[in-house]
């Protein structure tokens, strides 16, 4: 344990001075670093492999339980330790029950080894709000999707935002990035998917479709929050899917939607 009186101690510049952009791109060209918050989260990422680097630690949550018992699985990390008036001042450490780690980045699964050990996928196309992200890997958890595939301009799982949100679910689900400029619909034709986009078209069929729910294989995709599906993976994809709304209502959050679509695609029958 490492006693800080100042946040400009340079020995937590890592928890201070970089942005989420600057720590992803922290070892380039080896993985970066990404900063996990809360005990929860914490835990599933050591548990996921996630190699830490270092802790920032609130004086009391310190000796607290449930960051001793934390504490006690990692071996020769640094542990920074401060009062409460000095480490608020890191912007949103309020959100993080008292502790901060971070750590080294591991490695991803690659596209094709993910597509063979799963039967439904769910791809975020250009998700870019990491509320959303997370919100949408806590559903896919929960509800029995086996992994997740995104985009390059989709918002990174790790970032702590994301991570937070999904209650470190982010590393428990399997996932992964496609190649930039790939074509990702040829992809997950080529490794057996049929494949759905989630949007508003006159050609769409209703989410509780049989014919759905019959693919032994299924990828289904969701669009950015502003724009939606690119219309070119629309024409690509094998199914166009709506879920059935009431009072007017035209379409959910992506990630309310998300719920309702892996609760209906993944549930047994």
């Amino acid at each position: 344990m490492i006693k800080i009186d100042s946040i400009d101690d340079s020995r937590v510049d890592i928890f201070t001075k970089y942005n989420e952009a600057q720590l992803y791109h922290y070892y380039e060209p080896k993985p970066g670093v990404f900063i996990a918050e809360t005990p929860e989260v914490i835990k599933r990422a050591l548990d996921r492999g996630a190699e830490p680097i270092a802790f920032l630690v609130e004086e009391k949550a310190y000796e607290s339980e449930v960051v001793r018992e934390l504490l006690s699985h990692v071996d020769d990390v640094d542990v920074y330790v401060a009062e409460l008036n000095v480490i608020n001042k890191i912007t949103g450490f309020n959100l993080t029950r008292g502790v901060l780690a971070a750590c080294h980045r591991p490695s991803l699964p690659n596209v094709d080894s993910l597509l063979q050990s799963s039967k439904r996928i769910a791809i975020l196309e250009d998700v870019m709000n990491p509320t959303n992200v997370g919100a949408i890997f806590r559903s896919a958890a929960a509800l029995g999707v086996d992994g997740i595939i995104l985009t390059h301009d989709s918002a990174d799982p790790f970032y702590r935002r994301a991570a937070r949100v999904a209650m470190g679910t982010v590393f428990q689900v399997p996932w992964t990035y496609f190649d930039k400029g790939s074509d990702y619909v040829r992809v997950l034709h080529k490794n057996g998917f049929a494949v759905v986009s989630m949007a508003l078209k006159d050609n769409a069929i209703s989410l509780a479709d049989p014919v759905l729910k019959k693919q032994e294989k299924l990828a289904v995709i969701f669009g950015t929050e502003s724009t939606g599906i690119k219309q070119e993976t629309i024409d690509a994809s094998d199914f166009v899917t709506i879920i059935p709304m009431h009072h007017g209502v035209d379409s959910l959050n992506v990630a309310a939607a998300s719920a309702v679509t892996f609760w209906e695609l993944c549930k047994e029958d």
